[in-house]
């Protein structure tokens, strides 16, 4: 399974043509105690840079866009019952969706962990 992350702080988990998104732990520690999460059902079809899903703080609201483009196979329900599960774990259990890529190519367009480490590092 390979890792990537995007500007905006989403990760993408791939294993095959299914991508498991969610954000960085980095973006959870600015975001604070998360409130809400709101997933994408299964069947949206989205396209790379869409917006995907809607998480809730006690500081702020913030979009959540896909990392890539294709069809959402599956929401986190468990972020339904509880949205700390994305402070808790939020590179792990707080995933928020699973998507069927349909051009594994736009991963090269998004950085490896090492390069978002050095991305982080600079903020």
């Amino acid at each position: 399974m390979s890792r990537y992350f995007t500007e905006d702080h989403e990760w993408v988990d791939v294993d095959g043509d299914t991508g498991t998104v969610g954000i960085s732990d980095y973006a959870q520690g600015q975001l604070g105690d998360i409130v809400f999460v709101d997933v994408p059902e299964a069947g949206k079809q989205l396209g790379k840079g869409d917006e995907a899903a809607v998480v809730e703080s006690v500081k702020a609201a913030s979009d959540v866009y896909s990392p890539v483009s294709g069809t959402v196979t599956e929401g986190n329900a468990a972020l339904s019952d509880d949205p700390s599960l994305v402070n808790s774990d939020p590179e792990a259990e707080g995933w928020f969706f699973r998507i069927t890529l349909s051009d594994p190519a736009e991963l090269e367009t998004l950085m490896d962990e090492a390069a978002y480490a050095e991305f982080v590092a600079k903020l």
